[in-house]
C-alpha cells in the first residue's frame, strides 16, 4: 500500500483520505472502506484539468451533485483556492449542505423536478444556464462523463492487486459508473477473468428499470451516465432501501465498520456472493462512512417512520430475473453477462 500511496499525484491535507482501508470480514470477503470515496476522482479531475490548462486560477468550478462528490470538490477547491458552486436538490441533507458551506462552496437547491430525467435533469439545466452566464470563466468537472472519473480509480485497483491479487470479484454501487468501471478495467489488464458485480436500486434507469422515486441515495440515476460501461458488468443486483439500511446496521454490529447505506447494499451482495462462491476473493467497495446517517438510517425511530425498518432481511437471498422490468423489491439479481450500453437502451424502450 505504501508503494501505491507514493504514486499519488496529489498534495495537501486531504491525501490521508485518498485510499481506503482493506478489511477482512470473512474467509474470502474483504471490504475496501473509504472515508469518502468521491474525494479520489474529485482530486484527480481537478489535477488533470489544471495540467491541461482547462482550469486556471480565477475560474469558478461548477458541478451538479447531491452527495459526496460535492464534498470532495469542496475540499479540493478549498485547498487549491477555487470558488465552487454546487447545483443540488432537496434530497441533500442539511449536514452535508452545512459542510459544503463551511468549506466555502455556494449551494443552489433546485426545487422543481423535470418531467423527464427528474431532479438530475433540472439540476443540469440550472448548471447549463449558469455556465452560459459565466462564459469561459468557469469549469465543469462533468463527473458523469469525463474519462478522468474512472481513470482516478487506477490507484485503488493497484492497491487491491498489490494486496489481494487482480483476479477478484469486485462488488460496488453504481451511480456515475466511475468507481466500478475504472477499477475493473485496471484489474482486468492483469486478470481478464476478474468479475464485476454492480449494485443498483429499484426505480433507477441505469440497468433498465423505469425512473421513479428512490429512498436509497448514493447510487442509481434518472439518466444513464456515459461513464457507466455496461459491457464491463457480469451481474447486477437491485437492492431496496430497507434491505440496504438493515445490511448497513449489520455491517456495523458484526464488523464495527461504520458506513453508509450504499456500503450496506454492496455488503449484502458481496456477503452472499462470497458464500455462494468460496473459491473467489470478493472485494466490496464501501464508499463512505456513516456520519451523515446517524440521525436517519442508524435511528430505529426514523426507520419506522419511513417504513424502512426490517431486521430479518439478511436471512434471505436474491430472486433471479432475466429482465429488469420484472425485478421487484427487496432484492433481485440478474446475469448481465457484459452486455453493451445499446442492449440496455433497447431494454428501456421495451419497458
Amino acid at each position: 500500500m505504501d508503494a501505491v500511496r507514493k504514486r499519488l499525484p496529489f498534495s495537501g491535507y486531504s491525501d490521508a483520505y485518498a485510499l481506503p482501508s482493506i478489511i477482512r470480514c470473512e474467509t474470502n470477503l474483504y471490504l475496501a472502506q473509504f472515508a469518502f470515496m468521491k474525494l479520489l476522482p474529485a482530486k484527480y479531475i481537478i489535477e488533470q484539468a489544471l495540467a491541461r490548462g482547462a482550469l486556471t486560477h480565477g475560474m469558478k468550478v461548477l458541478e451538479t451533485s447531491s452527495g459526496t462528490f460535492a464534498l470532495g470538490l469542496a475540499v479540493v477547491c478549498r485547498e487549491c483556492g477555487f470558488q465552487l458552486e454546487i447545483f443540488t436538490d432537496p434530497v441533500m441533507d442539511k449536514g452535508l449542505e452545512n459542510r459544503l458551506s463551511s468549506l466555502g462552496a455556494e449551494v443552489f437547491i433546485i426545487t422543481e423536478k423535470a418531467r423527464e430525467g427528474g431532479y438530475q435533469r433540472s439540476r443540469l439545466d440550472a448548471l447549463h444556464a449558469r455556465m452560459r452566464k459565466l462564459g469561459h470563466s468557469c469549469f465543469w468537472p462533468r463527473q458523469y462523463e469525463t474519462p478522468d472519473n474512472p481513470a482516478a480509480y487506477k490507484l485503488f485497483a493497484d492497491q487491491i492487486s498489490g494486496i489481494l491479487g487482480a483476479d477478484v470479484t469486485l462488488v460496488g454501487s453504481v451511480g456515475s459508473g466511475g468507481s466500478t468501471c475504472g477499477t475493473i478495467e485496471r484489474l482486468r489488464q492483469k486478470a481478464p477473468r476478474a468479475r464485476l458485480i454492480g449494485v443498483d436500486t429499484f426505480n433507477s434507469v441505469i440497468f433498465g428499470q423505469q425512473d421513479g422515486e428512490r429512498k436509497l441515495r448514493g447510487l442509481g440515476n434518472s439518466l444513464v451516465p456515459k461513464n457507466v460501461k455496461h459491457e464491463l458488468y457480469d451481474e447486477v443486483h437491485l437492492i431496496s432501501a430497507p434491505l440496504a439500511f438493515a445490511a448497513m446496521r449489520t455491517l456495523h454490529e458484526r464488523h464495527a465498520v461504520f458506513a453508509g447505506p450504499t456500503s450496506g447494499a454492496s455488503y449484502i451482495v458481496g456477503r452472499w456472493r462470497a458464500r455462494q462462491c468460496p473459491e473467489e476473493t470478493v472485494v466490496v467497495i464501501c464508499p463512505d462512512e456513516g456520519h451523515r446517517y446517524v440521525e436517519a438510517a442508524y435511528d430505529r425511530e426514523w426507520l419506522k417512520q419511513n417504513a424502512c425498518l426490517n431486521d430479518s432481511v439478511l436471512l434471505g437471498a436474491p430472486a433471479t430475473e432475466n429482465h429488469p422490468s420484472t425485478a421487484l423489491p427487496p432484492w433481485n439479481r440478474y446475469l448481465w453477462e457484459r452486455r453493451t450500453r445499446e442492449a440496455v437502451l433497447s431494454l428501456l424502450e421495451e419497458v
